[in-house]
């Protein structure tokens, strides 16, 4: 299986850049892991908040097999233990999918079409985290839950 981390726009915060770098190389031990960036948009504040959500839903969807599994990081989403989401990927990975995907949306959340192509969401917390540093988090929580189905010393119970 491979997993996907789709995200909308860049991150200038080189502290962020490196720790999602770091987190991606180790998952590399475990699965085929890429990280996507897609570009923000261009000159957003004459965009009502729909039309802004509308175009960066084209983007996202343009990344995204009709195979693919995708999953929204989402407020409304479930919420998990670690070690609930390791068995959530284990199941996924014994559902023989090729290729799971999770987006993270861009500043207002996912437009009307995104949420009808998703397969499910995932909720990280009931905080509130900036887009930046949900990247590092979940990208941490996938290696976290590879250890845990290893039952390597990682993850401390």
């Amino acid at each position: 299986m491979q997993i996907t981390l789709l995200a909308v726009g860049k991150t200038d915060h080189q502290s962020i850049q490196t720790l999602v770098e770091e987190y991606s190389k180790r998952l590399g031990f475990y699965v085929k892991f890429t990280f996507e960036v897609i570009p923000d948009l261009k000159n957003t504040k004459n965009l009502l908040e729909s039309t802004q959500k509308d175009k960066e839903g084209e983007l996202i969807l343009k990344k995204i097999d009709t195979s693919d599994e995708v999953i929204l990081l989402d407020e409304n989403g479930k919420q998990f233990t670690s070690l609930d989401f390791s068995v959530y990927l284990q199941k996924k990975m014994n559902a023989g999918l090729k290729k799971l995907v999770f987006v993270i949306g861009g500043p207002y959340g996912f437009s009307d079409a995104v949420y009808k192509r998703a397969n499910g969401k995932i909720s990280l917390s009931k905080m509130t985290f900036s887009h930046q540093m949900v990247r590092v988090f979940f990208i941490e929580q996938i290696y976290r839950a590879f250890t845990i189905l290893r039952n390597e010393p990682y993850h401390h119970q």
